[in-house]
């Protein structure tokens, strides 16, 4: 079941979203060669207890991190720990955060100093795919529009999208319905309308995309080890279109439909 949410409970998503941001800016400016995903994860932490809030990931079904790092060719759910950055990786980073009972999720792929080329066409794609299917998430669509937007402009850019995880409803609840593939047909699955809020969420591979699971039983690798890229927004659905409520500057430009 679909719930959709208040003008009112919009708003205090919104303000979950709002530390959510600021925590990535934060993490943003601590991410360098030598920096461990660990010190970014205490970091986090602190940053969002400071403001009240909780980060949503931990503990939650036994994660032990405040947030998930990604590096390279691991599309999502890496564990904080050692592993320390070094110039020329890229690294993925996802936030939940809870403020007073609500949820905001959203990621970020980063580059580490200068990276390959095919790391920058990977994460350009990857953002493009995500705004792409951001102007899609407005009343009277499909959530077929929104799979579809990602799908089209991942594979336009030679990429591909990994097809055995989805985006999802957030709410109360960390993930709550509709699953959110990143792809599917234009004009299929359930209707759009006012007060959805979902996390979309495109996780793209340089190669084919299969994945596997590490040995952690957490980290979500892609299977050919090629390299991964995962970007993300809380988007409400709103009578004129969408409201991006994880919002940061992509190419420049506000982040918002």
């Amino acid at each position: 079941m679909i719930i959709k949410k208040t003008p009112e409970q919009i708003e205090h998503m919104a303000a979950a979203g709002a530390v959510l941001v600021k925590t990535l800016n934060l993490l943003a400016s601590k991410i360098r060669p030598g920096v461990t995903t660990g010190e970014l994860d205490a970091a986090a932490e602190k940053f969002i207890r400071s403001h009240g809030a909780e980060p949503a990931f931990k503990g939650y079904r036994g994660f032990p991190g405040s947030i998930c790092t990604s590096p390279n060719s691991m599309v999502v759910h890496g564990i904080p720990g050692p592993y320390k950055l070094s110039r020329g990786d890229i690294l993925s980073v996802d936030v939940g955060v809870v403020l007073d009972g609500w949820v905001a999720d959203a990621a970020r792929t980063f580059p580490v100093g200068p990276v390959s080329p095919i790391a920058n066409r990977l994460l350009r794609a990857t953002e493009g795919a995500l705004l792409d299917a951001v102007e899609q998430c407005r009343p009277g669509n499909r959530l077929g529009e929104v799979s579809h937007a990602v799908q089209a402009h991942v594979e336009a850019e030679g990429f591909s999208v990994v097809r055995s995880l989805v985006g999802h409803g957030i709410g109360r609840d960390m993930h709550e319905d509709p699953q959110i593939p990143n792809f599917g047909e234009p004009g299929r699955g359930p209707l759009l309308e006012e007060g959805m809020v979902l996390a979309v969420e495109p996780m793209v591979t340089a190669g084919r995309n299969a994945v596997r699971m590490g040995d952690d039983h957490w980290a979500i690798f892609s299977q050919d080890g090629s390299l991964a890229a995962h970007f993300e927004f809380t988007v409400a659905v709103e009578t004129g279109g969408a409201r991006v409520l994880t919002p940061w500057h992509v190419d420049g430009k506000r982040a918002a439909a």
